[in-house]
């Protein structure tokens, strides 16, 4: 039996509204519609960002320990509901189950990190009195809530994403609507569900899918006062720029690249790599996409690379033995297949896959893929990644940052003075030490430069983006 429901509502103002069964939710390795959701239109839009603003007063005067049980009924009823929210994100998104839960288990870890931080919203009593004309002044600030957000959450991570908008707002004190991303909606939806069963003030929450042309509110109403979007960077940047005066906070995307230095430990390399490279079928902004290896250990590395990658198992989804699903669409798979076949047209060399069925694309490894292929210098999005070697260490760091992308570079290698060179020099939002740049915590602070996005999520960074300093500064009269 299905572990979903026939259809979903939205929500509007914390409830849920089943007005249409307009947008169709499929299973993405059948392609079979398994379900229907009610689809927002232009008015239903507006009337939750009217209702969001109603409830920013009512939000943030809740207490510290209120906003926190809200978020520690979360955690329970996601802890409840494990497996079905595990199920539901195999199905809508093509995810292997334990990829899936996986995501469960950081969407329940993103919500407990919220519901402590929620209690622990800083300030600083301050020193003013630092010149004569200053004397006998104090001061103060405090954190207040930004008012009402905006956040429009992409397809693969529908769970977690989604949790890294809501949960910091929530803990902050932000009224906020959100447009999840209409080929995944459920893991969104079902974080409605719990959050109606809270006693949040009314306006607090709306998860209102939506089509792309249908939400220009979400994104252009000046009642809104800071949007934050995950998703890709052409369609990141042309919302920044319609935005207004409110804040943008952007995820975007990448091409990531790992170092592997001739000391390190190639097993454990080769683990890794396969992992960062391939797992949920490398729809992942931080998947490994370019891996630069030492001369020294080039060919080791590559025969060990090919053989691990040949034994990854593409199928089903559902079946806990499977490692490569389908992407998100057959249109996606043919458009990095097509990347692929332009490569090896234009020199690269084939180590294995490449092969695609409907939006089944095999695991794929390339080597000497031309610069200016888009296999290279564009987000893949999908099952590739790219050998090339190195013999100096600035060159490779250079190789690294000779990208329009800047979100998480790895390294594998011992020299500590090496790792400190390139945490230097890596124009990147973090260096991940042997391991691959794929790697994420929940409260590290996340994001990139360049076209990979501006600002930071992780839950206290993502606080401190919905919030505003305000200060105080007291005149003491004798």
């Amino acid at each position: 039996m299905s572990v979903l429901k026939s259809s979903y509502p939205y929500f509007l103002a914390n409830e849920p509204v089943y007005a249409n069964k307009d947008l169709a939710v499929t299973d993405k390795y059948s392609g079979e519609v398994v379900t229907h959701v009610a689809l927002a239109g232009e008015k239903a839009i507006d009337a939750a960002i009217a209702a969001a603003v109603e409830a920013a007063e009512p939000c943030a005067t809740m207490a510290a320990f209120e906003r926190k049980a809200v978020l520690m009924h979360c955690v329970t009823r996601f802890r409840e509901r494990f497996d079905e929210l595990a199920m539901a994100l195999c199905i809508e998104a093509g995810k292997p189950i334990k990829d899936a839960e996986g995501e469960v288990t950081r969407l329940i870890d993103t919500f407990e990190i919220a519901a402590e931080e929620s209690v622990r919203l800083r300030g600083e009593l301050q020193t003013l009195d630092i010149s004569p004309r200053a004397k006998g002044y104090r001061g103060m600030w405090k954190r207040v809530p930004i008012g009402p957000c905006s956040f429009i959450s992409p397809f693969n991570f529908p769970l977690n994403l989604a949790a890294h908008k809501v949960a910091p707002a929530l803990a902050v004190g932000c009224p906020f609507v959100m447009k999840p991303a209409s080929r995944t909606p459920l893991g969104a939806l079902i974080i409605g569900e719990v959050l109606a069963e809270t006693d949040l003030p009314k306006g607090a929450f709306s998860i209102l899918p939506a089509t792309r042309d249908g939400a220009d509110l979400f994104t252009v109403d000046d009642r809104l006062k800071l949007l934050s979007f995950t998703g890709s960077p052409g369609v990141g940047w042309a919302l920044k720029a319609k935005a207004g005066k409110k804040k943008v906070v952007l995820e975007l995307g990448g091409n990531a690249a790992v170092i592997v230095d001739q000391d390190a430990d190639l097993d454990d390399a080769v683990e890794r790599i396969v992992f960062g490279a391939f797992y949920q079928s490398g729809q992942s902004c931080i998947g490994v996409q370019r891996i630069i290896i030492h001369e020294a250990i080039y060919d080791r590395l590559k025969s060990k690379l090919v053989a691990a990658t040949k034994k990854l198992v593409t199928g089903d989804p559902k079946d806990r033995n499977t490692f490569i699903g389908p992407m998100i669409s057959e249109g996606e798979a043919k458009r990095l297949h097509g990347w692929i076949e332009k490569a090896v047209a234009a020199g690269a060399k084939l180590l294995v896959g490449g092969t695609r069925k409907g939006a089944m694309l095999e695991a794929t490894l390339l080597e000497n893929v031309p610069e200016n292929c888009d296999a290279n210098r564009e987000e893949a999005f999908g099952p590739l990644a790219n050998l090339s070697r190195f013999s100096d260490w600035e060159a490779a760091l250079a190789e690294v940052n000779n990208s329009k992308f800047g979100l998480q570079a790895g390294l594998f290698t011992r020299d500590f003075f090496k790792i400190q060179r390139a945490w230097d020099v890596l124009d990147v939002g973090g260096v991940v030490v042997n391991d691959v740049p794929s790697y994420r915590v929940d409260n590290m602070p996340y994001g990139g430069v360049k076209d990979s996005g501006l600002g930071r999520e992780g839950v206290i960074f993502a606080m401190e983006d919905m919030s505003e300093i305000r200060n105080l500064v007291i005149r003491m009269r004798d």
